[in-house]
Parts: structure tokens; sequence; C-alpha cells
């Protein structure tokens, strides 16, 4: 394969990045130090899921946080996301008002931690098209509180589109976007999240228009690749072997230097494909 040959040279356009806790948990030094190894320069990092001895939220404390800062730094690791996916839409107000809460603490947690945003989609299950129309206003309710919450504290947010939830595509995002009104809000972009039909839709076209629309606002891209089984099932696929188009992306990602681009998904055992392909890609955008 093509990419199989790319260079290993360091550029400013596109960081090569991973959601950290697809490589299990480690203590928080030995994290940093096993992802520089493997040769990330960004990541997407829930501490829940990444770090031993950390079960939820609320076990996050400032001396955690400060210690996180001090080690990727030392690694030259970018927190690209601090990951805290909440039901941010779920009508029932109980499970809502936590949902905000426990990113709100994110937010502020944020200001020792120091990445790029706090991330989150806008619900947890697949909803059906009139639970996304039924859900909206309470997932607007509660981005409006947290982008209060993000300008108070001068620390910046991002929300991600998928198509079963409430944000559920380009458009929508763009009218939510004009609607907070605010800095402060961005966009995890996630080509796979907005493509459930692959094979219905022409994908450059439709990639376009994506960035057309929402190019401004991103802050960081996810990258998956799969294909759709006779059932109509997502069948993960390794970077480079599914149904995704990247060529719209790549040439977006030579207008926007040192974007993260952070591989989901990723198995620590078949790592040395992904990264190969992502490092042709990173080397044909340069």
């Amino acid at each position: 394969m093509k990419w199989e040959q790319a260079s290993n040279r360091c550029i400013d356009f596109m960081k090569i990045g991973v959601r950290a806790h697809d490589y299990g948990r480690h203590g928080v030094a030995e994290y940093a130090a096993l992802l520089k190894k493997e040769g990330y320069e960004a990541i997407q990092l829930a501490i829940p899921k990444a770090f031993t001895g950390i079960e939820s939220y609320s076990d996050i404390t400032e001396k955690l946080c400060e210690e996180i800062h001090e080690e990727f730094a030392k690694q030259d690791i970018e927190i690209a996301v601090l990951g805290c996916y909440m039901d941010l839409g779920n009508p029932n107000e109980e499970i809502r008002t936590q949902a905000v809460k426990t990113f709100k603490n994110c937010l502020r947690f944020n200001q020792i931690i120091g990445a790029r945003v706090v991330g989150s989609e806008t619900a947890y299950p697949h909803l059906s098209k009139w639970e996304k129309h039924h859900w909206f206003p309470y997932m607007m309710d509660s981005l409006k509180e947290l982008r209060d919450e993000a300008e108070r504290l001068d620390v910046w947010m991002a929300i991600e589109p998928v198509g079963w939830h409430p944000l559920e595509d380009a458009e929508t995002a763009r009218d939510v976007l004009r609607e907070l009104d605010s800095d402060h809000v961005k966009i995890i972009f996630d080509p796979a999240n907005v493509l459930e039909r692959p094979s219905e839709i022409v994908q450059t076209a439709y990639w376009s228009r994506c960035f057309e629309l929402l190019g401004d606002f991103i802050e960081t891209i996810h990258l998956k690749d799969f294909t759709v089984d006779k059932d109509g099932a997502y069948v993960a696929k390794l970077l480079g072997e599914g149904d995704m188009d990247y060529s719209v992306l790549m040439e977006w990602l030579k207008t926007r230097p040192d974007m993260p681009v952070l591989r989901e998904e990723m198995n620590p055992a078949t790592a040395a494909q992904d990264l190969a392909f992502m490092r042709w890609m990173q080397h044909v955008t340069g």
C-alpha cells in the first residue's frame, strides 16, 4: 500500500493522535511515555477510562490535573480533547442535570489541564427521528448553560455531530452554533459519525458541504473507517480499508496547520498499520 512508504518527517500539518483509552488503563506518567513511544503527538483523554485508580469523574482532583498537564507536556503530547461525553439532551431532568454538572467540572479542571477543548456528543443512545426532535430543546438548554460557564471560565468546549443524536448533521450543527453565538463553542468532527450509508451518497460533495458549513469551527478531527454489512450494521475497519473517502478531508487539512487528527477505535495490535496510514496522510497533506 502506498502509505507504507510515507515519510516519518515532522511537519506542521496534521498532528497524529489517538483516543488514549484505546490503549487501556495506566498511570499518568506511564501513559504519557507509552503514547510518546508509539508516535502520537496528540490525544483525546477521557480521564476515568484512561488512568488506574480513577473510576469516575468525581475521582478527579486538582492535583491529578496538575500531574496530567505536567507529564503530557514533558512528552510533548497535546491533549486536544478532554473527553466528557455526557447525555446532554436526555429529557430526564436528573440525568441531564448530572451531565451538565459533570461537564462544568471538566471545564473547571481544564483550566489546569489545558486541553484545546472539553468535548462531548449530545446524547448516549441511538435515537429515532422523533426522539431526536423531542430531545433537541433539552440539548439546547444544556448547551446554553455550558456555553455560559465556558465563557465565564474562559475555556473552550466542543460538541460532536452524530447521525443518531439531536445534533445529527452539519446543517443542524451550524444552526446550533449560530444560536449559541459564542467563540467558546467549537466542533469535533468525526466524518464516520455522520455517514450512515456511504454507498448512497457522493462523498466528495457531501464532505465539501460539511467543511463549508463547519470548517471554521472545527478544533479536532476524529478518524475511523468502516463498511456496512448486509444488515446495515457498522463494521469497523483499519484506516484505508473501509468505505471512507478522505480526499476532501486531506485537502481541507492543508488549510488548517497543526490540526489534531485522532484515531478512534485503535487496536494496539494493529496500530502500526493505522499509524502508517496517518503518516501517509500527513505526508500528502504537508
